[in-house]
């Protein structure tokens, strides 16, 4: 969308009419009129009220954003290109068996077969996803968004924002998402992101004055609305709610913004499989047809035959068995703490080579403590953090863990008189282009205090004198005597701060100005002239935890950056706390004069990126992901979103600001990178299990092509009728639906996993002819040790191959589910192990029950077997050869 277009975006055609008209008019007009079109006041809304907006308008939901209802779940299992093969099959076999035939002659067997395929596949396929999807809803449900609303009788209260409804009367400051299209009643300095709609990246200023012609605009050119889904950058609103849920602007658009997300190498890495397998059945079924046709002359069951073939070679489970394992793994990793909001990030998560993340909270404690408060000569002066407390104890924006570091030296609180002596006028918020903050108090003697706290370099530009301390270090009436900063004084604050930043604190400026009359509100331009008060250092102490999970991501093959807003000196002293070596650090001043080219030549070797923008955090992703790598980025503030986005896996944690929660893929509820690493473990486990049960497919079909062409050529009868073929792939699809429960191998584990389509292709090359070397032999000791070589005796010989070929096709699960020498160096886990040998067995049986006459199947001979177990450990024998050469050759196995 263009945001300069006045006209109505496409988009957002379907937006309401009466949506834009409601928008147009609250903007148009003052409180009065405002306030009584949304049945709301000033109060704010009773109780009762609200049920009431919830039965009209239902909660503030996005329909889009919840997934579909059961039945359309359920029809949409049926949809996918593999299951259009099988239906297709199942209308050639209703005309050649049933309508073209006479009565007396009619077939349903391949109908029903076919049928229970479609139906056991699209409703393990639909059970799945429909688990998944509610399991999914009910991992999100656990992290709560919520916002501030004032309610008659209760007064400010947090709730979750799906309870919010039309005439809600909601307080935002930095930080906060929009939690339903609004219109401003009050605001402060108040500057929101839309870039989620309109892709502009600066922030626009929001005001409550009203719009005149407010009508001839559209809704998005409105000051004083704002959009559900945009988030506030700095300043606070009070604000009227006037749409919610699919009402909304956002909710409008749906998929087209917000659920509009680029493909994953996941989705293309399925799609490409999916393809591969397509493109070998257009080309193998059509030459089985020929060749049937023409050694056979019967083109009917020809065709038949080339069909069932075609569904030899349909993967119809891997939708199922991809959702399974995605599924499984989620839940996997919800019992660890970490919650996924999409069921693909599992993959991007295991396939992981770098993580970029913050310093704050990830490798150090999040527990902020103010370790020193020290005069403009560096020496402990409880004066200043009188100036600091009363700074932090009057702002209402974002209170970060540096205010609250400050707040908890309580016991100043009642000798200051906070909140009698001290009465708070105005207020300039926290914005991440100034990087400070100002209160405004009224004192007892009525003059005006600016008290100002902020980043050292920013502060000490804006300061012209500085209290130059007396004997007295307490806190006492302010005799201090004043002095211009020279560039001696300069230069001592600037090595104070330097050696407290060395010693690992994090250093703020405190800095005060005093007003005799000031009648307009106080703007950033008060910000200047100001007398420096000292210095407060924090310390943020690196995390006990934070070495030895580092250590295990760069042995899992992860490499670690640290991208921070943070300063250098801080940073690179947690980095060699926790070990994460550096020999040069980048700054954002560095990068906005690097070229992405010359910036890309230079990433990969840094691993400390400091005093970072937003927009340069998201660039150095962006860059990385050029370079072929899969990036994770883990954060938790409002300068994090944009990068949490454009990531591969945005992981964030459930403390996180509103915005960061709603970009990440991956919440973690502890913000630890110990649980983070069970996450790419997990992933790589689920990822692991899925290339399995695709190399296993692939290659067991690959075989099953050359087997078919072979013997259509020199037999004078099918080797396997229609029906056996689709029993026989039923059979060994069941087996495989125990993978997502299987372990993989520790090589596996140690590094990250990616999609790898010629590694597929090149696997079903090697392997999959192997299976027939030993169909061949089968087909010789059926042929000419028992005499099955005639149209009489083509039952038997049906029969040996179809024994033969789901027992070779159950037990390749175990030669490739591991590089190592299965039954001896690795076993399966339970559930496949005694899935795989019930199926073996049921094979087996299946020629001596009365269902084998209606398959035309035969009991067979005792004196088969011996050939059968010869041939079956030739195959595992051969089979665990070509696998050690195929790892020796090309170093990878899965």
């Amino acid at each position: 969308m263009n945001p300069m277009n006045h006209t109505t975006p496409k988009g957002i055609s379907n937006f309401e009419k009466n949506s834009t008209t409601k928008l147009q008019m609250v903007a148009k007009n003052d409180s009065n009129l405002f306030y009584a079109m949304l049945e709301s006041s000033e109060k704010g809304l009773s109780t009762s009220t609200v049920e009431e907006k919830i039965k009209k308008f239902g909660y503030n939901e996005i329909e889009h954003e919840k997934a579909p209802s059961w039945y359309k779940q359920f029809i949409m299992a049926f949809f996918n290109p593999f299951i259009a093969v099988l239906f297709v099959l199942v209308i050639i076999s209703a005309i050649m068996d049933v309508c073209i035939v006479p009565p007396d002659e009619r077939d349903y067997k391949t109908i029903l077969v076919v049928g229970s395929m479609i139906i056991l596949s699209s409703l393990l396929r639909f059970w799945q996803e429909y688990s998944s999807n509610r399991a999914a809803e009910n991992l999100k449900n656990m992290v709560k968004t919520t916002a501030t609303v004032f309610r008659r009788n209760k007064g400010k209260t947090e709730v979750n924002i799906r309870d919010i409804v039309p005439g809600d009367i909601i307080y935002l400051s930095a930080g906060d998402m929009i939690p339903a299209d609004v219109r401003i009643i009050k605001s402060k300095d108040l500057f929101v992101s839309q870039a989620i709609l309109t892709g502009e990246s600066h922030p626009l200023e929001k005001r409550e004055y009203t719009i005149p012609d407010a009508d001839k605009k559209s809704p998005l050119e409105l000051e004083n609305l704002c959009f559900m889904g945009t988030n506030v950058v700095s300043g606070t609103a009070t604000a009227i709610v006037v749409t919610t849920g699919n009402h909304t602007y956002l909710g409008s658009i749906g998929k087209a913004i917000s659920g509009k997300r680029t493909e994953t190498s996941f989705d293309k890495g399925v799609n490409k499989v999916s393809w591969l397998l397509i493109r070998y059945m257009l080309v193998m079924v059509p030459l089985v047809f020929l060749i049937n046709g023409l050694t056979k002359e019967n083109w009917l069951e020809a065709l038949l035959f080339a069909v069932a073939i075609a569904v030899g070679l349909t993967p119809e489970m891997l939708p199922m068995i991809v959702t399974a394992n995605l599924a499984k793994g989620a839940k996997n990793m919800s019992k660890q703490k970490v919650i996924v909001k999409k069921l693909n990030a599992i993959q991007n998560i295991g396939a992981m080579d770098i993580l970029c993340t913050d310093k704050t909270g990830t490798l150090t404690i999040d527990k902020i403590v103010l370790e020193r408060h020290l005069n403009v000569l560096g020496h402990e002066d409880d004066e200043v953090l009188k100036w600091a407390y009363l700074n932090s104890y009057h702002q209402t924006g974002l209170k970060n863990l540096l205010d609250i570091a400050v707040l908890e030296h309580v016991e100043i609180h009642e000798y200051l008189k906070v909140e009698e002596d001290y009465v708070k006028i105005d207020e300039i918020p926290f914005d991440f282009q100034r990087r400070r903050m100002s209160v405004i108090l009224e004192q007892k003697n009525k003059k005006h205090l600016l008290i100002c706290k902020g980043a050292v370099e920013e502060m000490l530009n804006l300061c012209s004198h500085a209290f130059y301390p007396g004997e007295n270090s307490k806190i006492h009436t302010e005799t201090d005597s004043i002095v211009p900063i020279d560039p001696k004084m300069r230069e001592t604050v600037l090595q104070t701060s330097k050696k407290l930043n060395e010693d690992g604190l994090r250093v703020l400026l405190v800095a005060i100005k005093e007003y005799e009359n000031h009648d307009t509100d106080y703007t950033v331009e008060e910000e200047s002239n100001l007398i420096l008060t000292g210095f407060i250092g924090f310390l943020d102490p690196a995390k006990p935890s934070a070495k030895p999970a580092l250590e295990n991501l760069q042995k899992l093959g992860i490499k670690v950056k640290v991208l921070t807003g943070d300063n250098d000196i801080v940073t690179k002293k947690i980095c060699r706390d926790v070990g994460i070596p550096f020999q040069e650090i980048l700054l954002g001043t560095d990068i906005e004069h690097l070229s992405d080219s010359e910036l890309s030549d230079k990433i990969n070797e840094i691993s400390i990126f400091a005093k970072l923008n937003p927009i340069q955090k998201s660039r150095i992703v962006t860059l990385l992901q050029k370079q072929n790598h899969t990036v994770g980025f883990m954060g938790d503030g409002i300068n994090d979103a944009p990068a949490l986005r454009n990531a591969d896996v945005g992981i964030s944690v459930d403390t996180a600001v509103d915005i960061a929660k709603e970009s990440a893929d991956i919440i973690l509820l502890e913000k630890d990178l110990m649980v983070l690493q069970k996450g790419v473990i997990y992933g790589r486990r689920t990822f692991g299990n899925i290339i399995k049960y695709i190399k296993m497919t692939t290659s067991s079909n690959f075989g099953n092509m050359f087997s078919m062409i072979g013997a259509s050529i020199f037999l004078p009868f099918l080797p396997m009728r229609p029906i056996q073929l689709l029993i026989q792939n039923l059979l060994y699809d069941i087996s495989q639906t125990s993978i997502p429960w299987d372990k993989m191998d520790k090589e596996f584990m140690e590094k990250p996993q990616k999609w790898d389509a010629k590694g597929i292709s090149r696997f079903m090359m090697y392997i999959g002819p192997i299976s027939s070397i030993f169909d061949y032999i089968t087909f010789a000791v059926m042929y000419f040790v028992f005499k099955a070589n005639s149209l009489e005796h083509q039952n038997l010989f049906q029969t040996g191959w179809f024994v033969e070929g789901l027992l070779s096709q159950t037990l390749i699960v175990h030669m490739i589910r591991t590089r190592k020498i299965p039954f001896i160096q690795s076993w399966a886990t339970a559930p496949v192990v005694a899935l795989t040998s019930l199926i073996m067995l049921i094979g087996i049986a299946i020629p001596f029950t009365p269902f084998a006459k209606a398959i035309y199947m035969e009991p067979l001979p005792l004196s088969y077997f011996p050939w059968l177990i010869g041939i079956l450990t030739g195959y595992c024998l051969l089979t665990q050869f070509v696998k050690n050469l195929f790892i020796k050759k090309f170093n990878q196995w899965l």
